[in-house]
């Protein structure tokens, strides 16, 4: 085989050299990232601050607007929110006065409130807690218990106060016991679904290190179960306040339940009113407390 070499003349040599050499290399693209557009940061900003604020404004204003227009003519027994709002800045302007044992602020009878509640759901928190890891971690208590939670769980609240009034014969210890009885079947329920939900190697390993119940509920337990048990007590809190005006209704005594009830005996359908709000915002706050509470431990 032959091969043929071809060679060029030494100035088509330098010729082609010099065009190399000459030819513009390609410039590097450099990408930058758009930029931030006004649109786009109002839209954020619109996001994060002003949309958590302006659509709850919204909201109420709605309400307001809707109360407004069905009692604009001044018929009916409802009164107008200027009317009521007038009425609640006279209520609020001396909440904690006290004119007699069963005559006091709304400040007072919303502390009492609070302090039947506390009373209530603490010993709710010391019973369930506790018998929730014990039914979450043992199936037996678990097949055992099972029947008499779910027979007893969709009990009316009022049904409680009877045997409550029966078994304590004062007003105050039946209200508190009524709170304790329908308060504690969250906690126990949430409480044993997060020790069933921990992971079984966890437990595995626990009994491969040989440790001690109380090291395997302190160690590893707890602290799975924790957001499920603080759901629980999220639950509990906002059952509790809600049985609380219903008890007090039918007690009496200093209480913001029993307040709404003297007022409807007087006829004063404005404090009714600002007792709904009350109520509702006091409940609101103890959910939204318990709600920081539980995303603080949450592991989520």
């Amino acid at each position: 085989m032959v091969a043929a070499v071809f060679h060029l003349p030494e100035e088509h040599k330098e010729e082609a050299k010099d065009a190399k050499t000459s030819a513009p290399k390609p410039a590097l693209k450099v990408v930058t990232p758009p930029p931030s557009t006004p649109s786009r940061a109002s839209s954020r900003i619109a996001q994060r601050f002003v949309l958590p604020v302006l659509a709850p404004v919204l909201g109420i204003a709605l309400l307001v607007g809707v109360w407004a227009l069905l009692t604009q003519k001044g018929a009916g027994p409802f009164p107008t929110p200027a009317a009521t709002f007038d009425a609640a800045v006279k209520l609020f302007s001396d909440p904690f006065y006290k004119n007699g044992p069963n005559d006091v602020g709304i400040g007072w009878n919303i502390l009492n409130s609070l302090q039947r509640v506390g009373l209530g759901f603490g010993l709710a928190a010391l019973v369930g807690i506790p018998l929730g890891f014990a039914i979450g971690r043992f199936g037996f208590l678990a097949q055992m218990l099972n029947p008499l939670i779910s027979l007893l769980r969709p009990v009316s609240p009022l049904a409680w106060l009877p045997i409550g009034l029966l078994a304590f014969k004062s007003a105050d210890p039946a209200a508190i016991w009524t709170i304790f009885i329908c308060s504690i079947w969250p906690m126990i329920l949430n409480t044993a679904q997060g020790v069933q939900r921990v992971p079984q190697d966890y437990l595995n390993v626990a009994r491969v290190l040989n440790l001690s119940e109380w090291k395997v509920i302190t160690k590893i337990l707890f602290p799975a179960v924790l957001p499920y048990m603080l759901t629980g007590v999220r639950l509990s809190v906002g059952t509790a306040w809600l049985v609380i005006v219903a008890a007090e209704m039918l007690t009496g005594g200093v209480g913001i339940g029993f307040w709404v009830w003297d007022e409807w005996n007087n006829l004063n359908v404005q404090n009714i009113l600002i007792a709904i709000f009350v109520i509702g915002i006091v409940g609101l706050l103890l959910e939204q407390f318990l709600m920081l509470i539980a995303r603080r431990f949450s592991h989520d």
